[in-house]
């Protein structure tokens, strides 16, 4: 069976701690090696992915060009604009020749039927690089970075302020997999897809939806924001002032548990969504999240490929 990893259920807990693991023993193994060396093994040497953006990208597309080098294989680049996507073919017909040429595809995009119709034609595995839905490898790598900051999942306290997005949603996802609680601090219209949530606290996880800033982030462990307004979203000063109280400043990181850490999936815009004293303060995991894109990426093609979970 064709593994797409369009969401993290598609992969389920045990199969994304698995990645995590292997991210966290491949890292390791390649501390001291040139950046643009393959590692020893080269799992995936003479594969090819094809990497589709019709949203621009700076983390993603040199983590996963990156990642497809170090396990030894090779990647496209593929701009909507430069191919017939954006003179019109369809998903579909460009998912049935790409998958008779290459032999993964990861896609970028807005709507997220555009990764499903990918997937469902392609007939080789299809990665969801970013949709408006959902932000599945993102939260690979912010799950990494917090295990590697000596966080363990269950159990733990995430405060997220701003606005409900796709990466809310999928950390609302990953909090069904790895039973931890979520408080949300979004003004009223911007509340996210309310089936993650349900979906979540199927699976045992707390979701609590509130108004106030200052209640969501008491006590976390983990405090998240996102841009918000993304690329390619209406919303301008109507928006920006209705998200202003839920700015992470330093006087909100200091209601989270000492030595709380902040995450933010960058790019940032300073002064908005957070403060620069926060995002280049001692509690800031952004670099290292960052750079956890590539590790995440490797694990999560690995186990695309079946070689993993």
């Amino acid at each position: 069976m064709i593994r797409h990893f369009l969401n993290l259920i598609d992969a389920g807990g045990d199969a994304v701690a698995a990645m995590i693991a292997d991210a966290i023993d491949r890292k390791a193994a390649r501390a001291t090696m040139p950046r643009g060396a393959a590692d020893k093994d080269a799992p995936l040497a003479g594969r090819t992915l094809a990497m589709i953006f019709e949203k621009n990208s700076t983390r993603t597309r040199v983590s996963f060009d990156m990642a497809i080098r170090q396990l030894g294989g090779t990647s496209l680049i593929l701009d909507a604009g430069t191919t017939q996507l954006g003179r019109g073919e369809t998903v579909a017909d460009t998912a049935r020749v790409l998958g008779r040429m290459v032999d993964a595809i990861m896609i970028r995009t807005d709507d997220h039927a555009k990764v499903e119709e990918m997937a469902q034609h392609a007939g080789v595995p299809v990665i969801n690089g970013l949709t408006d839905l959902s932000h599945p490898c993102q939260i690979v790598a912010d799950l990494l970075t917090v295990i590697e900051h000596g966080i363990a999942l269950p159990g733990s306290q995430w405060a997220w302020l701003g606005d409900g997005n796709n990466v809310l949603h999928s950390i609302i996802e990953a909090a069904g997999l790895f039973k931890f609680d979520v408080r949300i601090g979004v003004p009223q219209g911007y509340d996210p897809d309310p089936r993650f949530a349900a979906a979540a606290q199927q699976k045992g996880a707390t979701i609590t939806l509130t108004r106030d800033a200052a209640a969501a982030a008491t006590g976390a462990d983990v405090v998240v924001t996102d841009t918000w307004i993304s690329m390619g979203q209406a919303g301008g000063e109507a928006k920006l002032k209705a998200m202003m109280p839920y700015q992470v400043t330093q006087a909100l990181m200091a209601r989270a548990k000492p030595g709380a850490k902040f995450l933010h999936c960058l790019p940032a815009h300073r002064g908005e969504e957070v403060v620069a004293e926060v995002i280049d303060g001692p509690q800031s995991l952004i670099w290292d999240e960052a750079e956890n894109r590539l590790h995440a990426q490797k694990s999560i093609l690995l186990w695309a490929f079946g070689l993993l979970g």
